[in-house]
């Protein structure tokens, strides 16, 4: 996985002037380019958009002070006029663009190389489980993609449900963990630009179809599923634990993602100290090239 990573890291190189698509990523790394995106940000503590930006930048540096005019330089870096060109150098390093380049102002980001960094020796807790065909019936809207934090938009829809449908979800639950399930999935292609939404449904896995209007469904098809345990700090501790899976699992393990959606569940006793959770990420093994 990290041979694909630092082709990719070549690919933006040869790329930065140009346009960087999901169809580059998926098709360099072989995973989706959200599934990349989010292993990118836990490995390097930046997200891939940032990264791209501050190379553009140092590259956009090195041409001013080699006399390059500025209005040149914002255009072939991509942005839409002088102005915004200005303002985003002047964030990145201090000085305006024409500054840099009267006083020969140097800052440089330098390209990313991924290694394998060996430390620590804490193992994980997972399990390889290979899951039959099922649904997921439940409540569903777009919201914001976001990482970290407080989802506002999940807080809301998960505050929207009735009790009708509450009552609805519970009588089809009959498949494990016949608990409350978080599954996202149909992530818009926009990671340059760090927005977009995707789905997020709250629902119970089931056997059954659904059949009630005001209830969704989704059908996970057949897949291996990695499945982490966790318990500790609620929040926190799931939030660690989906960090470590894409910072440290993934990279080192033998299977890569899918594409069906991520879903994780937790068990809330009415404290926040002491939390079991679950997150699932659909698997299959590395194929040998």
């Amino acid at each position: 996985m990290l041979q694909q990573f630092n082709q990719l890291m070549d690919y933006i190189e040869c790329h930065l002037t140009e346009g960087i698509t999901g169809t580059d990523i998926s098709r360099i790394v072989g995973m989706s380019d959200y599934h990349f995106k989010r292993m990118f940000s836990y490995l390097s503590g930046m997200s891939l958009n940032e990264y791209i930006k501050n190379r553009r930048l140092s590259l956009a540096n090195v041409e001013l002070i080699n006399g390059a005019k500025v209005t040149d330089i914002a255009f072939k870096y991509g942005y839409q006029s002088i102005e915004g060109f200005s303002r985003a150098f002047r964030e990145w390093c201090g000085f305006l663009p024409s500054e840099v380049a009267k006083n020969k102002i140097q800052k440089s980001f330098p390209k990313f190389t991924f290694i394998i960094d060996i430390r620590g020796g804490n193992s994980m807790e997972f399990k390889i489980e290979k899951k039959e065909k099922f649904n997921i019936v439940g409540v569903a809207k777009r919201v914001p993609i976001q990482f970290e934090g407080v989802n506002n938009s999940i807080l809301e829809l998960a505050q929207s449900i009735t009790k009708q449908q509450r009552d609805e979800m519970h009588k089809l639950a009959d498949l494990y963990p016949h608990y409350v399930l978080n599954v996202s999935y149909d992530f818009d292609d926009s990671y340059l630009e760090e927005k977009g939404n995707l789905t997020h449904m709250i629902g119970f896995a089931t056997t059954k179809d659904n059949p009630f209007e005001d209830l969704e469904q989704i059908t996970i098809e057949e897949s291996f599923w990695a499945i982490f345990p966790n318990e500790g700090p609620f929040p926190a501790m799931l939030q660690e634990t989906t960090a470590k899976i894409y910072s440290e699992w993934l990279p080192s393990a033998d299977y890569e993602i899918t594409d069906l959606p991520g879903i994780s569940f937790t068990k809330h006793n009415g404290a926040s100290e002491n939390v079991y959770s679950e997150v699932w990420i659909s698997v299959k093994k590395k194929e040998i090239k």
